[in-house]
C-alpha cells in the first residue's frame, strides 16, 4: 500500500498564521530598526567623517574654523584666511555639506561648550531641537 505525503489544510493555515505574525512584528518595529540606523549614520558623521577634515584645516590655518565660519570653511576659504587655505578639506557630493538623517544641517560650534578646548559637532536628532536628550554629538 502506497502512502501519500502532503500537507493538511490545518498545517498550511498554521504556517500562514505564523508568517502573518512575523510580518506584523517586522512592520510594527520597522521605525525602531530604521531609527537606530539613522542614529548610527549621524554618530559616524559627527565622530569620524569630519574629524580628519577639521584636523587638516587646523594644521594649515592654525586653528579650527570659528562658529561664524562654520563647516562651510572646509569647502571654501574664509575671506580673511584665503592665503593659507589649502582646501577644500572635505569631499562632499555636489560641493555642499550633507544634512543629517532627519534633513537638518549638522551643527558646529568652536570653541565647544561640551568639548572644552575643542569643537562641538552634532545633530539635533529626531526631534530637531538643540540641547535635548536625543542630540548626537562628538562628546
Amino acid at each position: 500500500m502506497q502512502s501519500r505525503s502532503a500537507f493538511t489544510l490545518l498545517e498550511i493555515l498554521v504556517t500562514l498564521a505564523i508568517i502573518g505574525l512575523l510580518a506584523g512584528l517586522a512592520i510594527s518595529n520597522s521605525d525602531k530598526i530604521f531609527g537606530q540606523s539613522q542614529e548610527a549614520v549621524a554618530k559616524i558623521f559627527v565622530r569620524d567623517s569630519l574629524k580628519t577634515s577639521l584636523t587638516r584645516y587646523r594644521i594649515d590655518l592654525g586653528d579650527y574654523p570659528s562658529t561664524g565660519e562654520g563647516l562651510g570653511a572646509l569647502l571654501a576659504a574664509p575671506a580673511n584666511k584665503a592665503e593659507r587655505w589649502r582646501g577644500p578639506y572635505a569631499e562632499t557630493p555636489g560641493g555642499k555639506l550633507p544634512l543629517d538623517p532627519w534633513g537638518e544641517p549638522y551643527r558646529y560650534r568652536y570653541p565647544g561648550t561640551k568639548n572644552k578646548g575643542g569643537y562641538d559637532l552634532y545633530s539635533s536628532g529626531p526631534d530637531k531641537a538643540d540641547g535635548t536628550e536625543d542630540d548626537i554629538g562628538n562628546w
